[in-house]
């Protein structure tokens, strides 16, 4: 069991070191902003997909590309949000174009890879976090407001 432990730590080092486990950038890359928001994504059915994307879209409409900073945090069955073959690639396509970030977790993604027999194809906006619920912890220490649609 420890050296279970020891080996898992030593893989998460090597992806830092490699650049697989990248935070995404936080409140430094919108200065400006008015509005921090992470927005949760941990359900699979595409309705829930929708309306998250459009509480972005609702959201830079409001404020301005600029005047909001906003980040998608996937995990659980919400990692299909960003899965590379996901019918809202386009929109994901064109929030990202607006500065939203997209967070996919990692902890999802060894378990999807386990029962897929490989890794999943995400989405080119994705980045890894460790894990998705860790990343909206640290979000909100950092002044984002949580909104899970």
């Amino acid at each position: 069991m420890h050296a279970r432990r020891i080996l898992l730590a030593l893989g998460a080092l090597a992806a830092l070191a490699l650049g697989w486990l990248q935070p995404a950038a936080a409140a430094d890359d919108k200065p400006f902003a008015e509005a921090r928001v992470v927005l949760q994504i941990s359900d699979a059915q595409p309705f829930k997909q929708t309306l998250v994307l459009n509480v972005a879209s609702n959201l830079i409409k409001h404020y301005g590309p600029d005047k909001v900073d906003i980040e998608i945090v996937a995990f659980g069955p919400g990692l299909r949000l960003l899965f590379a073959d996901n019918v809202n690639r386009k929109r994901i396509d064109s929030l990202a174009a607006n500065g939203v970030r997209f967070a996919a977790c990692n902890n999802t993604i060894r378990k999807v890879t386990k029962k897929l027999g490989k890794a999943p194809a995400l989405n080119p906006h994705a980045v890894h976090v460790s894990a998705g619920v860790v990343r909206i912890i640290d979000l909100v220490k950092q002044g984002y407001i949580l909104v899970k649609p």
